[in-house]
């Protein structure tokens, strides 16, 4: 295998090597200055609501998804402000979702992707039966790495309280970093 290195004077070394298996292969590096991403330094996170969480009918409520499944570059509060903060610029795919636990009436939900403290996206479901209602969104949302920020809430009007249901497979948030910009 061939390799060629590139030496700085103190930031280290490149190298760069050659496949082990016979036939060519190109990289292109995109003529502008910014950071290389690999799969190492792209943010992500996926977080749950580990308990039920109470939200009183016909207003946004953040959900506070405390539980982390990982977050790779520490950009996610679970304990304070439940929102995903990441320090690189780019394109995230966002998506949550909440399940909406009721016993009586009908119950319209609403799932929502805040950006900035401003509604972003939404997801709605409606139904007139007494069961649990999954409600889910996504979207791919440009972040500038500095100082933009998205959060997850939900919405229900069955004319009293209901709750998110605390499980990690039904009711979460998540963000993965798709492009750098």
């Amino acid at each position: 295998m061939a390799s060629v290195v590139i030496s700085g004077d103190t930031s280290g070394a490149i190298t760069l090597s050659a496949p082990a298996v016979a036939g060519s292969t190109t990289y292109t590096l995109p003529a502008a200055t910014g950071t290389v991403m690999v799969s190492g330094n792209m943010p992500a996170f996926s977080a749950y609501l580990s308990s039920n969480q109470s939200i009183g009918s016909g207003s946004l409520t953040k959900m506070q998804c405390n539980t982390e499944e990982f977050d790779t570059a520490s950009a996610y509060d679970n304990a304070t402000n439940y929102r995903f903060t990441p320090q690189v610029a780019g394109y995230y795919q966002v998506s949550g979702g909440a399940q909406l636990n009721y016993t009586s009436g009908s119950l319209s939900s609403f799932i929502c992707i805040y950006k900035n403290g401003s509604a972003f996206k939404f997801g709605s479901n409606t139904m007139n039966t007494n069961v649990y209602q999954q409600v889910m969104v996504s979207a791919l949302i440009y972040l500038n790495g500095s100082t933009d920020y998205v959060e997850m809430y939900a919405q229900q009007n069955s004319g009293g309280s209901a709750n998110i249901g605390g499980n990690q497979n039904t009711s979460y948030f998540q963000a993965a970093m798709v492009r750098a910009a």
